[in-house]
């Protein structure tokens, strides 16, 4: 009986969210494609969202032209839905702040970031001159660091609902040593923080891995329908640790 409770309730809630017509648009991060995003993709879909995975090429063009390039078409996918919703993980933040300082969107809810480096990384800073760097990442990654040609730094404070999730574990103790601060292998705690944001979790996941964390994604979806994340107890100053460990899937 309280089993078929339970799913009555799941399909209430789904019903819910397709009666708002709400569209979810997915970004992946640097050097990634949309088969990271895909497991996350899935979950929010059977939650009762469309969604649009993106897969733009996150090397071969500034952030400038790749949030035109990425967000653009997304927008055109979901056109005739009362709703937008964005989930990004790292760069694909960065790509919605800079969409958003040049363009409205009229039926923008919510948007959840994933390790988004906010104010820059440590990372670009100490490895960027080195050779093969801008090969491999482009000239993206060059603008991810926190100096001169930091575009994250520029963006200024969000004027949206936005949910920032960090990561406070990491599986490249090498990289963690460049970060003077907790971080999750690529981007700090503390960098991830973004001024006029709604709410932020710390939870124990590596960057490269936290868009596959079941808790994740469980999070993720609670903030898409409620504005906030969930924890236990009445914490709500963003600060709390939400359980589970980081899986990699």
């Amino acid at each position: 009986m309280r089993r078929a409770m339970v799913t009555a309730a799941i399909c209430l809630g789904a019903l819910s969210v397709n009666a708002h017509s709400a569209c979810v648009i997915l970004l992946h991060g640097l050097a990634k494609s949309d088969a990271s995003m895909a497991k996350l993709e899935r979950a929010i879909n059977a939650s009762g969202y469309k969604t649009v995975n993106v897969d733009y090429p996150s090397t071969d063009f500034p952030i400038e032209e790749l949030a035109h390039r990425a967000i653009g078409p997304a927008l055109q996918a979901c056109s005739g839905e009362s709703e937008i919703n964005f989930v990004t993980h790292s760069l694909g933040g960065i790509l919605v702040r800079q969409y958003l300082s040049r363009y409205d969107i009229p039926n923008l809810n919510r948007v959840v970031m994933l390790g988004p480096p906010n104010k820059g990384s440590e990372v670009v800073d100490k490895l960027g001159n080195f050779p093969g760097f801008r090969f491999v990442f482009g000239e993206a990654g060059l603008q991810l660091g926190t100096g001169a040609l930091s575009v994250p730094r520029r963006l200024g404070r969000a004027n949206f609902d936005v949910g920032i999730i960090a990561g406070t574990r990491s599986i490249n103790l090498l990289l963690s040593q460049l970060i003077p601060d907790t971080d999750d292998g690529k981007v700090s705690v503390s960098s991830t923080r973004l001024e006029g944001m709604k709410d932020h979790l710390q939870m124990p996941v590596t960057h490269v891995f936290m868009m596959k964390n079941p808790d994740v994604i469980k999070q993720v979806i609670h903030y898409l329908r409620h504005g906030t994340f969930a924890r236990d107890g009445d914490g709500q100053d963003g600060s709390a640790q939400a359980p589970g460990p980081d899986r990699q899937m």
